[in-house]
């Protein structure tokens, strides 16, 4: 890849790469196929969390037994993505190395405070997942370096978590959607992340939202504020799919739903 100086391409599931090749958007001088690479498709749980190998495919995740005892979030995310086909043939690594902004996967890693691992020739080198995603389609990866790994560390224990998008079409990308992780102590909510995406440049955490929840009980009046402020924080553009003033409503219907689930989940033995 160095050699190639930008021109040589990876290519794993090629669930996002073969489309833009179609579309004449890349025309790289190499493929160079990492689909075989046995160190890529490892799922392995640690005391601090699960790292997933970038060969894994979004399928393996839904499957995962691993990610299901510690981060049931992630199966449960791993529906929404695209179809059966592209899931079983999509990867981890070429998700979040594609970066879109509408994907679930970016999102999970920002909501979740991953760890995305890389290697390149000037060695290893670990980046947090809210400062990978830099703009559409743009990462923090040079044109030499390769994703190989993501750590998800794991959720306190007794957390909620909730998960909902909204698509024209089963298997669209989301025209909004959101991810909320709540921890709860007496009642009231002692920790929190909300992520959005498909409504800004990158993925998203609205580090203001979550302050406003801290110390408070989940009910009417906190969820109509959240949802006006998640609104206001917002900063989608209009394309051909929905105007931004649309994207910014259901920005607030999917992170109060998000919310919802992750207060009930936070109550359950």
């Amino acid at each position: 890849m160095a050699s190639h100086r930008g021109e040589a391409k990876l290519i794993a599931g090629g669930q996002s790469l073969m489309p833009m090749l179609n579309f004449r958007l890349l025309d790289p001088a190499l493929l160079v196929d990492i689909s075989r690479l046995p160190d890529l498709a490892q799922i392995t749980a640690s005391g601090r969390g699960i790292t997933v190998g970038a060969g894994v495919c979004h399928h393996a995740l839904m499957r995962s037994p691993e990610l299901a005892e510690r981060l049931p979030i992630i199966n449960h995310t791993m529906q929404y993505v695209a179809h059966m086909a592209i899931r079983n043939r999509g990867t981890i690594g070429g998700s979040l190395a594609h970066g879109d902004p509408a994907a679930e996967l970016p999102l999970l890693a920002v909501l979740l405070d991953a760890d995305i691992h890389i290697t390149g020739p000037a060695g290893d080198r670990t980046a947090r997942a809210e400062d990978f995603f830099l703009a559409p389609l743009t990462t923090d990866l040079s044109e030499d370096e390769i994703l190989t790994a993501v750590t998800f560390p794991n959720l306190a224990a007794g957390s909620g978590w909730g998960f909902e998008e909204i698509a024209r079409r089963t298997g669209d990308f989301a025209l909004a959607g959101a991810g909320a992780v709540l921890t709860l102590h007496h009642g009231v909510i002692a920790d929190v992340r909300l992520a959005m995406m498909g409504v800004d440049e990158t993925p998203r955490r609205l580090p203001a939202i979550e302050a406003m929840l801290l110390g408070r009980a989940w009910d009417a009046g906190v969820r109509a504020s959240a949802v006006r402020q998640v609104r206001e924080q917002v900063n989608p553009m209009s394309d051909l799919q929905a105007s931004a003033d649309y994207r910014r409503h259901l920005a607030g219907v999917v992170a109060g739903r998000a919310l919802d689930t992750a207060w009930a989940k936070g109550h359950m033995p």
